[in-house]
């Protein structure tokens, strides 16, 4: 198998450690390196030491919520093009409002999103083909 010479790396930032751990092991298994933060504050963190290509995101999460990581990244030069992907419980309009305006490339609802469907997305704000094997 012929290796990428760049992997794409998503952080993934989950509260919720099982589903993390199958979002992690389905996007390492499609060939994405990734790095899992349970917390808003640490992911502020690792989005500047990490330099991920795209950041999964959820809303609700200890510390610090998902909204503030969003507004906070959006406002640091060194993330401020990262593509960011909102994957929440939260489906209110109004949260769909927020996220768009606080700069969130895509908003996705977990219970209106499987895991393949959340692949999809991620590829395509990657710019990378689906994966026709999965």
């Amino acid at each position: 198998m012929k290796e990428a010479a760049h992997k794409a790396r998503i952080l993934l930032v989950e509260d919720d450690l099982a589903l993390a751990s199958a979002y992690k092991v389905r996007m390492e298994a499609e060939g994405f390196d990734v790095r899992h933060c349970p917390n808003g504050e640490d992911a502020l963190q690792e989005a500047l030491d990490y330099h991920p290509d795209l950041i999964l995101l959820d809303i609700m999460m200890p510390r610090i919520s998902g909204y503030d990581v969003l507004d906070i990244l959006r406002h640091t030069p060194a993330t401020s093009h990262t593509k960011i992907v909102i994957l929440t419980a939260l489906s209110q309009p109004s949260d769909q409002q927020r996220a768009k305006e606080l700069g969130a490339d895509e908003f996705l609802v977990k219970s209106q999103a499987v895991i393949s469907d959340v692949m999809k997305r991620i590829r395509f704000h990657l710019g990378l083909p689906e994966n026709t094997a999965a």
